[in-house]
């Protein structure tokens, strides 16, 4: 199966809209949050587990121009950032991207963070001795 990530060049519902030499962070627009969008590094990295330094910094280096951008156009109120890693995890394209996802205040799960869902008392676990 054919990577869909790997030379992205984006669609109608998925945009590039700044990069760097290793990766590239992508708009799409599909009803959530207004503004988000993935970091995705240009080389085929099936988990974040697998990037290389240098891949680290560029991701660092572009979330911090793709926050500039989305703080300077939209105004969020916060922000949640994160990887998922593995089916289990939640990842359903396995080449490694960094979820950016603005949060704005009159949202029906503002204030509700990344764990708020795995924190539910059905998703507790029996610690293992």
């Amino acid at each position: 199966m054919e990577c869909p990530f790997c030379n992205f060049l984006g669609d109608s519902l998925a945009k590039v809209i700044i990069e760097n030499k290793h990766c590239l962070f992508m708009q799409y627009y599909d009803g959530i949050p207004e503004g988000s969008g993935l970091i995705i590094p240009k080389a085929h990295r099936e988990t974040v587990f697998n990037l290389t330094a240098i891949e680290w910094e560029a991701t660092y280096n572009l979330l911090n121009e793709a926050k500039m951008l989305i703080d300077q156009q939209l105004h969020p109120d916060g922000y949640n950032i994160g990887w998922n890693v593995g089916k289990v995890g939640g990842q359903e394209v396995f080449h490694a991207h960094l979820h950016i996802v603005p949060r704005y205040s009159d949202e029906l799960y503002s204030g509700k963070g990344i764990r708020y869902w795995l924190k539910k008392p059905e998703n507790k676990r029996k610690r293992i001795e």
